[in-house]
């Protein structure tokens, strides 16, 4: 029998990605000047690629806005990023008239309380695995792994293997020898 959730990913038409506690572990490092740098771990935005390339893809919703957001998104060719987006409900609202989809056709990982209004809208939701406990408890897959240590990636392989897509994944991206 197939458990709901893996009922829910099959549906993903369209995966989106909060940033702070996400993408990134939550940390915002200030340099000199005081601008803000992120980390984002690569593995995670393999995962984002290997979802783009079989056809399945990847949009970002978040609350705060940042230069290396915007970079991260354009060197992983995200479609669709809004930033600044402090009401995540309307956020959803603007995403959903540009991608042509309806919110049941979405996936979303977030991490806090800010995210609750899209995580409750949404097909299918997840969480990373240090997400706020009242966010892990409404969602339909809790990660294995933390924000910006792999969550997303796990992410993106599950809906991959939900869709009957993973074997075209690894096609298109053979494991190293």
């Amino acid at each position: 029998m197939v458990s709901d959730w893996m009922q829910r990913a099959r549906k993903v038409g369209l995966l989106v990605l909060d940033v702070d506690g996400v993408l990134t572990d939550g940390g915002l490092y200030y340099g000199p000047e005081g601008e803000a740098l992120k980390r984002f771990d690569v593995k995670d935005g393999h995962g984002i690629v290997l979802c783009r390339d079989v056809g399945l893809p990847t949009a970002i919703l978040t609350a705060r806005s940042s230069k290396a957001v915007e970079v991260r998104a354009r060197e992983l060719r995200i479609p669709w990023v809004l930033q600044g987006e402090r009401d995540k409900k309307a956020g959803l609202d603007k995403l959903l008239s540009l991608c042509g989809l309806e919110a049941h056709e979405l996936a979303y990982i977030g991490d806090d309380l800010n995210d609750l209004p899209v995580l409750t809208r949404v097909g299918f939701s997840a969480a990373p695995a240090d997400a706020r406990p009242e966010v892990r408890e409404r969602v339909h897959y809790v990660c294995q792994n933390r924000g910006g240590h792999g969550a997303v990636r796990e992410l993106c392989e599950l809906l991959l293997r939900a869709k009957g897509l993973w074997d075209a994944a690894l096609a298109l991206h053979p494991p190293m020898p």
